[in-house]
């Protein structure tokens, strides 16, 4: 009972905070690659599994469930963002047991943007090469079974993003919570907070300016100095609810509510059927404040929806798994997200 009280406590407080969101802020944070989900099942959901992921995907959403991996595993994940607009992310991790009930991992995110072409005031046009942006993402998660029903862990990420001769740094932590109680641990709930650091700032080679002083032929360089900005942090309560359980069918329902600190707040919901052990099918829809309408005033390019399946294969006699999944999500405008990742259990 101490332990449940505990907890509502917590959820509580989560949900006080959560409330603070302003959408009068959007567009004035950085780092925006932190709020882009690299893994395919939790994008067949919508992103809405954050009480129920597990292992090496909770990562991004609810770091607490990384404490569910029983054994060494190795994911790979490739994402065709926004189809039609020539950026993908990469994304690799690692995981281990460490003691009875505690594990290591940790994951790499990179992005990549193509060649973009050189444009200078003289030559608007381009023709003196391209350049490629940087954008990637380092994360070290620790992760704790405290009980049989609490979980809990915490991740150190380290950012990076530049061009040739400009670049920005930095260092946040995300935290999350599980608690799984109920009949055969049917009911899962879910608190996380994500992307928690300093402010950022641009700097390099880059910001130099240099002008001729009127009158005169000396030359002035300046280095104007970037202005700092917020990371974009986050707060998600979810839920997830085995409707059916048995030996054959797992089908789980989703709720999920996330608390944007520089955007619109959003609330999802999704479906996770797992037909025996080797295929497992998904849906859900993420939805916020004039997504439906259609108006001048939608901040995000997906339009709700989103689908995904699975397929688990066993890899040897000493239980190793091999799973292959592929998500999609909807839109508007470009082609969508195709997202296709490989996960194995060693």
């Amino acid at each position: 009972m101490k332990k449940q009280l505990s907890f509502l406590l917590v959820a509580l407080m989560g949900l006080g905070s959560a409330f603070a969101g302003n959408p009068d802020r959007a567009g004035s944070a950085g780092a925006g690659q932190l709020l882009i989900n690299p893994w395919a099942g939790s994008n067949g959901l919508a992103g809405t599994n954050m009480a129920i992921s597990r292992g090496l995907e909770s990562t991004f959403n609810n770091v607490a469930g990384l404490a569910f991996v029983e054994r060494n595993e190795l994911i790979f994940s490739n994402s065709l963002y926004l189809s039609g607009t020539g950026i993908s992310l990469n994304s690799v991790g690692f995981a281990t047991k460490v003691g009875d009930s505690g594990v290591l991992g940790m994951t790499v995110t990179s992005m990549n943007f193509g060649d973009i072409p050189i444009t200078t005031e003289d030559l608007p046009e381009g023709g003196i090469g391209s350049f490629s942006p940087s954008f990637s993402n380092i994360g070290v998660t620790y992760s704790k079974e405290f009980s049989n029903a609490i979980y809990g862990g915490i991740t150190l990420r380290i950012i990076g993003e530049s061009i040739s001769n400009v670049r920005a740094s930095g260092v946040c932590f995300d935290a999350g919570i599980r608690y799984v109680t109920g009949e055969d641990d049917r009911l899962k709930f879910g608190i996380s907070l994500r992307n928690v650091g300093a402010p950022m700032r641009y700097a390099g080679d880059g910001l130099t300016v240099t002008a001729t002083q009127q009158g005169t032929a000396t030359d002035l360089t300046m280095l104007q100095r970037s202005e700092k900005y917020e990371l974009p942090s986050l707060v998600n309560i979810g839920v997830g609810v085995d409707v059916v359980k048995n030996d054959n069918t797992v089908i789980t329902a989703t709720g999920q509510f996330t608390s944007n600190s520089f955007t619109k707040d959003q609330l999802g919901a999704g479906l996770q059927a797992e037909l025996g052990d080797k295929l497992t099918l998904r849906g859900g829809y993420l939805w916020e404040q004039g997504l439906l309408v259609g108006g001048q005033d939608v901040t995000t390019a997906y339009t709700g929806p989103s689908a995904g399946l699975g397929l688990n294969l066993p890899a040897g006699s000493n239980g190793s798994t091999l799973s292959f999944d592929y998500s999609y999500r909807t839109t508007n405008p470009f082609n969508g997200t195709h997202t296709m990742g490989v996960k194995i259990s060693l």
